[in-house]
């Protein structure tokens, strides 16, 4: 794998409001980043914490209960500048643009409308980005796009860890990923030769003839 191929597996879980109706002000915030930095085809390092909101610090029971995370844990957290700062850390690992990847595109609009909202400079404005989620269902014909969890078990995997742990959901991105590239490469590979291609069949049958 070249340097300019040096691929960022991410993904975050983000803040929910209470119940099914939104307060009017109410923007998701992210509150835990998975990172998995891949060099050369294998893991070189992996990143993992959570991150306290800005704007909404208080954290909804029904995120808590969904991503099994308390209040503490969010305090406990990185703030959002030192956040972007590592993402920038990240980005400057490849003196070419680096390929950020995630499973669908939400990771990639939240840290844009946060980075907005809270005064930062967008940390990947020149790297490269796959969704995933759209390459997986592009390549096997698929009318919707598959979850995350639901596109390894198809492969007869299993994800890594518990789903919606963020560090989990990027390795288990990963794993898809390097499952895919393996189909598409197999498909790609040439037919065997014939017989044909491999005895010059006029000669054969010149010989016949005399």
């Amino acid at each position: 794998m070249s340097e300019k191929n040096q691929l960022l597996f991410i993904d975050f879980e983000f803040t929910m409001p209470e119940g099914k109706m939104k307060h009017k002000e109410f923007f998701p915030e992210i509150i835990e980043v998975g990172i998995v930095y891949v060099k050369d085809t294998e893991v070189s390092e992996t990143y993992s914490s959570f991150v306290k909101p800005v704007h909404f610090p208080k954290v909804s029971e029904r995120c808590k209960n969904f991503l099994k995370v308390s209040q503490e844990n969010i305090d406990a957290g990185i703030t959002f500048k030192e956040f972007v700062r590592i993402l920038s850390d990240y980005r400057g690992k490849s003196k070419s643009p680096i390929t950020v990847i995630t499973w669908g595109n939400m990771d990639m609009k939240v840290l844009r409308q946060n980075c907005q909202r809270n005064g930062e400079v967008f940390p990947f404005e020149t790297s490269e980005f796959r969704d995933l989620s759209m390459e997986y269902k592009r390549f096997f014909g698929d009318r919707n796009q598959t979850g995350l969890w639901k596109a390894v078990e198809d492969y007869g995997k299993k994800g890594t860890g518990k789903h919606h742990r963020a560090l989990d959901d990027a390795m288990t991105t990963y794993h898809i990923f390097k499952l895919v590239e393996e189909d598409k490469r197999y498909l790609q590979k040439p037919s065997p030769p014939t017989i044909g291609d491999r005895i010059d069949l006029t000669q054969v049958l010149k010989n016949y003839a005399t």
